[in-house]
């Protein structure tokens, strides 16, 4: 008669084994992870897809007009791009920039004309303004309507920087890092990317 395997010591200590592998997979640093993926420790992958799927996914929602379909199929992208692109991860280097510049890879090979949908606009920063605020502005739907074509009306890359510093919250020398410019220069392009947004807010309510 052949052993229940469910009670079998030894299947139960390569269980328990893999178990407390997988756990401590969870508990290591992303550029830990990311290093052993790159060797071949393809456990890693899953761990890094947990962290970092529902960013990943946000960030495509924001600029993809709430298309949820389109923006799975961008998320799957990323992370099989990941998987297949692990040995050109550099030791050391922010596995938050890297995977965001795959992310941004995958939307320009699958780019078409989009804008950012927003639900909250009270993370942008406060600037001073002898006008009223925009976050003071979205108490009534057709303000938000407003504000959803002052959005479509930004060029790409000011909604694009704004989603990254704003939604995505990455800091602005990781910014810098993906789009190849200074912290300093990332500073600038938000604040002229907000200005921009309220300018043409208001143009809209004026009308």
């Amino acid at each position: 008669m052949v052993a229940d395997q469910h009670l079998n010591p030894i299947v139960m200590r390569k269980s328990a084994s893999n178990t407390t592998k997988l756990q401590a997979i969870h508990t290591l640093a992303d550029e830990a992870l990311m290093q052993r993926l790159s060797s071949g420790e393809l456990a890693c992958a899953a761990a890094l897809f947990d962290r970092y799927q529902k960013w990943i996914y946000n960030f495509f929602l924001r600029l993809e007009a709430s298309n949820q379909e389109l923006s799975q199929d961008l998320t799957q992208s990323v992370f099989e791009r990941m998987i297949r692109y692990r040995t050109s991860y550099r030791t050391g280097a922010s596995f938050k920039t890297w995977i965001f510049q795959i992310a941004r890879n995958v939307r320009a090979d699958h780019y078409k004309k989009n804008r950012m949908l927003v639900d909250d606009f009270a993370a942008l920063e406060q600037e001073p303004s002898t006008e009223r605020s925009v976050e003071h502005q979205l108490t009534a739907k057709e303000q938000k309507e407003q504000l959803y074509k002052a959005l479509d009306a930004l060029p790409e890359a000011q909604r694009e920087v704004i989603v990254l510093t704003r939604f995505q919250q990455l800091k602005y020398s990781e910014v810098g890092k993906l789009l190849a410019c200074t912290e300093g220069a990332v500073k600038v392009k938000v604040h002229r990317a907000i200005k921009a947004l309220k300018d043409q807010f208001f143009k809209l309510e004026s009308r």
